[in-house]
């Protein structure tokens, strides 16, 4: 869909300049420290567009980087190249911001009872990548999807005080009506 979005199989710019018949090897490098997230899914958008290009990992998702070296090359047409690696580049510099972010948080809670647990809060039809990013930085998924457990909120609790429902009463609502392997979980907002 990424690349869909972009439009790769209309590269007007790459079309008009690039002779089909140019080879190329280009590294990827990033520019910050971080926690490296996402090289699988910057190969498979190159694969995407030219399944020819040859993606070489020099490291591994979940690798901290310092900056300024070499985590991967890509080599082929450049045309292919060129029309591919912004797409890539989105995923990989995404993904690798929101693992170093994690860890960044992993770390300020070490040696607490604490732990950094993501959210549903993602970019529609990201939620996998996000999540996978996630914990490549230390932190721990939560619900996937609405299927994955009860949570009760604000608005589930303002919805049913309409009907005179106390949280307690919510609560053994939902023992009564969810699957007993389902987890149930209250959303506190201050004790």
């Amino acid at each position: 869909r990424a690349l869909e979005e972009d439009s790769v199989g209309a590269d007007v710019t790459t079309n008009a300049l690039i002779p089909t018949h140019l080879e190329a090897r280009a590294f990827l490098v990033p520019k910050e420290p971080g926690i490296l997230a996402g090289l699988e899914v910057a190969a498979a958008a190159f694969r995407r567009v030219d399944p020819n290009l040859v993606f070489t990992q020099q490291l591994l998702d979940g690798e901290r980087v310092e900056g300024g070296e070499i985590v991967a090359t890509v080599a082929g047409s450049m045309a292919s190249i060129l029309t591919a690696e912004r797409t890539a580049l989105n995923f990989l510099q995404r993904m690798s911001g929101i693992a170093t972010l994690t860890d960044q948080y992993v770390n300020a809670v070490d040696g607490t009872t604490a732990s950094i647990t993501d959210t549903r809060k993602t970019v529609p039809g990201l939620r996998l990548l996000d999540k996978y990013a996630v914990s490549i930085g230390g932190g721990r998924n939560h619900r996937m999807s609405l299927a994955d457990g009860v949570l009760i909120k604000d608005n589930h609790l303002a919805a049913l005080a309409g009907e005179g429902v106390s949280l307690a009463q919510a609560i053994r609502r939902a023992r009564a009506r969810a699957p007993h392997t389902v987890k149930i979980e209250v959303e506190v907002e201050a004790i």
